[in-house]
């Protein structure tokens, strides 16, 4: 396993990141449990992302979550400090104006609720899920400027802003002299490239690191989809194609042309486009989803 440095801070992880989000259905809990020690074990996969929102399959809007992180932290008990664990919160996970968005509010009630299903005192980075056009950036800032200095967070990121969005956040932390977020992660594949427009560049710009999600963009740049089949037995498009995004033919030219790229690299789909969202300039890791063990020896062969 290669490893990498979070930017601003000396937490080291690994530069594939385990993704939990699938936790609690489809993948069950005792067997997300035994993934999450395999990944350390095995392949050397030391950096979890998880959030308060995440629960499976079973997701409806506004559910209230908190599954994968009661798992994440049956994983790590009796461990906790060999594994580097982020959580989010933004989306909503209940009636309360405290179960959505990122108001101070939010997030002093969300990061108590999700330490406890975590079984710690910390988590390693925070993430912003979402942006919020609600609350003033400078009051978001000065929230988690106060959970740094309380060590309840040792950094903080953002997920799913623009460019714009983040430049305001980043202006607002340093008028209330708090540390700028340290982690980006945006949704970037082969078939999603806009990042590496403005957002990828100004997060090297400003010394952060990008941690991309939807690398394989559902699935499709696996390899087990073709435009004319249908999706196979035990694929997300077959178990929940609600999640699964329209293609254009555009799209499956792409994912034809990384298949033959693939072959003669003599690299399976999936490693061809973990390959190339690692190279990116200002990655420091890679989100992948898994739901069984052959998965994670995969990703992790792509960095062989």
């Amino acid at each position: 396993m290669e490893y990498a440095v979070i930017p601003g801070t000396e937490m080291k992880v690994s530069r594939l990141c385990l993704g939990t989000m699938t936790f609690g259905v489809p993948v069950p809990e005792a067997e997300a449990v035994r993934l999450t020690r395999f990944a350390l074990d095995a392949c050397g996969i030391n950096f979890i992302d998880t959030a308060n929102m995440y629960e499976g399959y079973n997701r409806s809007a506004g559910s209230a979550g908190g599954v994968a992180e009661e798992i994440v932290g049956k994983a790590a008990e009796g461990r906790r400090s060999d594994f580097v664990i982020a959580t989010k919160l933004g989306m909503k996970v209940g009636a309360a104006p405290e179960d959505d968005m990122t108001s101070p509010a939010a997030v002093r009630i969300q990061l108590t609720r999700s330490l406890k299903r975590l079984k710690t005192d910390y988590v390693d980075v925070y993430y912003l899920h979402r942006f919020d056009p609600v609350t003033p950036p400078g009051e978001i800032a000065r929230a988690m400027g106060e959970e740094l200095k309380a060590g309840r967070i040792r950094a903080w990121g953002v997920s799913n802003y623009t460019c714009g969005q983040l430049k305001a956040l980043i202006a607002a932390a340093r008028e209330e002299n708090v540390p700028q977020p340290v982690l980006c992660q945006p949704q970037m594949s082969l078939l999603c490239q806009g990042p590496l427009e403005d957002l990828v560049p100004y997060c090297r710009e400003r010394g952060m690191g990008v941690v991309p999600y939807q690398v394989l963009h559902g699935g499709y740049l696996t390899g087990k989809y073709r435009a004319v089949t249908d999706a196979p037995a035990g694929s997300r498009m077959a178990e929940k194609p609600g999640w699964m995004k329209p293609m254009t033919e555009a799209d499956w030219e792409i994912v034809e042309n990384a298949r033959r790229e693939a072959a003669q690299a003599g690299l399976t789909m999936a490693q061809y486009a973990l390959r190339w969202a690692l190279s990116q300039q200002g990655v420091t890791s890679a989100l992948i989803g898994v739901k069984r063990e052959e998965q994670i020896k995969e990703a992790a062969e792509a960095l062989a």
